[in-house]
């Protein structure tokens, strides 16, 4: 039979302090031994569970109010107002109504000037005998047609003032109660267009970019038709079959030289065979600002746009440092 020695009064009280925060600990015979019924258990037991008890309570309270307020948080920040897309363009040159849609970067206003959008690549129109044309032209007009109905227009001159047939080229919004809305990056959005290789603000182009990027990714418009596919610069057969085309190359360069007043970008061994981007040494400058130095993009994956041309294997003449995006992390 097991004998327990019962603590006396004094070291049961102390106990009692102790579960209640008192830092002092009862003196107890070194012959005292445990009995697992539950009539051996001090009476300092209770006020033990019960501050266990009010500390998971607490918790709990703290764990619920921190949720609440990610909740708000999350809460607040979506009521709170969106940042504006950046304005393209430069200083306002001219408002009016669109009179005749041309094609999808074309377009007449009221007082009958004719209008270039800057900024975009289009499909060109399908002509009367004339070679068929890139798919998707009259539904991207049809799409500018749209946007363009019963609006205000507000154009903003770009950095080319005209075409060389006198037209001018502008950025496009159109005015209406709800608010300002840029044309270009509403058709960029939509895939109705894609980014030219020529856009001289930085932010406008980003912005434009990101547009493209996301409207590529869904398939919408005409990154839903095979033709508009991205083409891999290891393939240059089927890179040089789009000579005469505006296209997206992507790939990796593997070796970047000079030769007298050109920088070479090259995606291959053989230039005779592979792709190569060219840049003139005169502009090496404007990349480098853009964080596009050229000495720097071997072993970088890329994405070019611009015209195909043939010098030996396929080449694009990267003019603009809009025409080289880093695409590393992609």
């Amino acid at each position: 039979m097991i004998r327990v020695q019962r603590l006396s009064n004094s070291a049961c009280d102390s106990l009692s302090l102790q579960g209640r925060g008192d830092q002092r600990t009862p003196k107890t015979d070194s012959s005292v031994m445990t009995d697992p019924s539950p009539s051996a258990f001090p009476p300092f037991t209770r006020p033990l569970m019960i501050g266990r008890r009010i500390g998971v309570a607490v918790a709990v309270l703290a764990a619920a109010l921190a949720a609440q307020l990610v909740l708000l948080g999350a809460d607040a920040a979506a009521q709170a107002p969106r940042a504006p897309a950046p304005v393209c363009g430069g200083e306002v040159f001219a408002r009016g109504r669109a009179r005749t849609i041309i094609d999808a970067r074309t377009f007449v206003l009221d007082d009958g000037r004719e209008v270039r959008l800057a900024a975009i690549e289009v499909p060109e129109m399908p002509q009367p005998d004339a070679a068929p044309a890139a798919p998707g032209g009259a539904a991207a007009k049809a799409a500018l047609a749209a946007l363009l109905a019963g609006a205000e227009v507000e154009l903003r001159r770009a950095d080319i003032a005209s075409d060389r047939y006198g037209r001018p080229v502008a950025y496009a919004a159109v005015l209406r109660e709800d608010g300002e809305r840029s044309v270009q990056a509403a058709l960029i959005a939509a895939g109705d267009a894609r980014v030219d290789a020529q856009v001289g603000d930085r932010v406008c182009a980003a912005e434009l970019l990101r547009r493209e990027d996301a409207a590529r990714r869904a398939k919408l418009g005409l990154w839903a038709d095979p033709y508009y596919d991205v083409l891999e610069a290891d393939d240059p057969a089927a890179v040089l079959a789009q000579r005469g085309r505006f296209a997206l190359v992507e790939g990796r360069v593997l070796s970047v030289h000079e030769s007298g007043a050109t920088i070479y970008v090259n995606f291959g061994r053989r230039w005779t065979r592979d792709f190569t981007v060219t840049i003139l040494k005169r502009n090496a400058r404007k990349f480098a600002a853009a964080g596009l130095e050229p000495k720097r993009l071997a072993a970088r994956r890329l994405r070019i746009r611009g015209w195909i041309e043939k010098r030996g294997g396929p080449w694009i003449e990267a003019a603009h440092p809009g025409q080289i995006e880093t695409i590393d992390r992609e």
